[in-house]
């Protein structure tokens, strides 16, 4: 059986991508940092409907907690589906932004891909095949106002991502992104309009966690063994 670790697994999209990877057959490891009873409510879900998962707790932004955390994953054999969910957003315009703000967004979004990714690699490289998805935003790929910070962290998985592509082709490992658009959720209740939701998204909805989760099964599966490298926009035809 094949396993994943998906970080920021205990949110909305994180529990759908891991609800998803579950139905697929896939030992799911759900990860959690400041919210593990999360986590745990995502990990029984999944294993009364008679699937494999558990739970898993560090902070992606400290390299040494991440990759103690990740050896002890390891001695139970390789993870060859990495789904890099974890990240945050704390928006102000450019010129209001403090360092800390901005510093904090790079280190769980851009240095959390690396500090998790990196160490499981060889591991994958060794079995010739994995997949290695990271979910970034419409902000990373068209920019927001009041977001450089977050549309940094995002665009740079993109970057990573292709070029990490390249390096891991030959060894059956594919390397993608998901940029969700504006995604069912009580923030985006609170910031969307049903007037805005109409203006800006051609499709005139909202999309949901589990459109998420069922393009990230796919770019997980056998049937996407030939994608690598793209950033795959799903959105609703924002762009």
């Amino acid at each position: 059986m094949k396993k994943a670790l998906v970080t920021g697994g205990s949110g909305l999209i994180g529990s759908a991508i891991c609800e998803a990877l579950a139905n697929e057959g896939l030992h799911v490891f759900v990860h959690a940092n400041q919210n593990p009873d999360n986590a745990k409510e995502v990990v029984e879900k999944i294993q009364s409907n008679g699937q494999f998962a558990e739970a898993v707790c560090f902070d992606v932004s400290d390299c040494e907690a991440t990759s103690e955390c990740l050896d002890k994953i390891l001695e139970s054999g390789p993870i060859q589906v990495i789904i890099n969910n974890a990240g945050l957003h704390d928006d102000a315009t450019m010129a209001g932004m403090s360092y800390q703000q901005w510093d904090k967004v790079i280190q769980t979004t851009l240095n959390g891909f690396f500090n998790v990714t990196q160490p499981l690699l060889l591991p994958m490289i060794r079995t010739r095949w994995g997949r290695i998805i990271s979910i970034s935003s419409i902000t990373g790929v068209a920019g927001n106002r009041g977001q450089t910070n977050y549309a940094a962290a995002k665009s740079g998985l993109h970057g990573a991502s292709k070029s990490l592509s390249k390096e891991v082709a030959s060894r059956g490992i594919t390397v993608n992104v998901v940029a969700p658009g504006i995604i069912e959720s009580p923030s985006t209740e609170e910031h969307f309009s049903d007037i805005d939701v109409n203006n800006l998204i051609p499709m005139k909805r909202k999309g949901t966690p589990q459109e998420i989760g069922d393009v990230v099964a796919f770019l997980a599966s056998e049937k996407a063994s030939y994608i690598s490298g793209q950033v795959i926009n799903v959105n609703g035809g924002m762009c």
